[in-house]
């Protein structure tokens, strides 16, 4: 009884002290994530734009607003094709890169991997004055290319649905690199003898990508499609920002750029935070059935 009694003790006294080391990160973490998103939650009830000194509550009126605005749906809708996008540009075509340079390709790996990975290094916002340099459709390169063999580009900042393409194809070209490396290193660590013996089968190409490699790298796979979400939501602000502020009549705005505009150009903060805590809420659903759905598939051995 006594033993019991100590060990008791001793556990509630490890408790106390790894409560009180993780105390500090506790706190900053409840300062920064917490606090703004009950803060949030409490906004978006009210009408307020930052600078009067009071607050008219306004109950639901904010949600009511944004679900019976059609501007609302367009924006969520750019945000899905985003999305859409960006999974094609980010996870599948990094996933087929980084197979045939591991498994295909015998020489210059080193190169390939140095090159695909360099513009992670590259500022978005430089990136996003770079390309708009290349696409310009009167001077730029391209439009000076395709004058060459008498064809003209479009204005793309000015057309629904090309200047989406073209802000995530700038938002892929920066984040491209990481996913690769990081399935590259995912592939690279399925036993070679597995592949080989599937070789001397003489089993084709693709049906070792779907039936090995993509089964035994599911769990880094997984994690490419939850972040490649993720940059769909969050670093095709940047573009969006320096390039078109979610122009032409929104066609190029995603959630997170329309909350912020909201909020910090058109001063509408009720309205911003509401906008925000249903983005949050969409994207909570999707996550939910990404866990019930795909994960129970996900191979995690590797």
């Amino acid at each position: 009884m006594s033993a019991l009694t100590t060990g008791v003790k001793r556990f509630n006294r490890e408790n106390w002290k790894a409560y009180f080391l993780l105390f500090p990160s506790l706190l900053i973490f409840a300062f920064f994530m917490f606090w703004p998103f009950i803060y949030t939650i409490y906004l978006s009830f009210f009408d307020w734009n930052m600078i009067s000194p009071t607050k008219e509550f306004v109950g639901l009126q904010n949600y009511i607003d944004i679900l019976t605005d059609p501007k609302s749906y367009k924006i969520f809708g750019n945000t899905f094709i985003y999305i859409a996008i960006l999974l094609v540009l980010n996870c599948v075509v990094p996933y087929v890169f980084a197979f045939v340079i591991d498994m295909v390709l015998k020489r210059f790996k080193g190169f390939y991997k140095g090159a695909l990975f360099m513009p992670a290094f590259i500022s978005l916002v430089v990136g996003s004055i770079l390309f708009t340099w290349i696409l310009n459709p009167v001077s730029g390169p391209v439009a000076i290319i395709l004058g060459w063999f008498g064809l003209e580009m479009p204005i793309w900042s000015k057309m629904d649905g090309w200047v989406i393409f073209v802000l995530s194809l700038i938002t892929s070209w920066k984040v491209f690199g990481y996913n690769f490396i990081v399935l590259y290193a995912s592939i690279n660590g399925i036993s070679r003898e597995l592949i080989e013996a599937a070789r001397l089968d003489q089993v084709p190409l693709w049906r070792i990508f779907f039936q090995i490699v993509l089964p035994m790298s599911s769990a880094t796979g997984i994690y490419v499609f939850i972040i490649t979400i993720v940059q769909g939501l969050q670093y095709v602000f940047t573009p969006i920002k320096v390039i078109t502020q979610g122009g032409p009549n929104y066609a190029s705005s995603n959630a997170i750029y329309h909350a912020y505009h909201e909020a910090f150009v058109l001063y509408r903060t009720g309205h911003s935070a509401a906008l925000s805590i249903l983005t949050m809420v969409i994207f909570l659903v999707l996550l939910f059935i990404e866990i019930k759905f795909v994960e129970r598939g996900i191979y995690y051995e590797n």
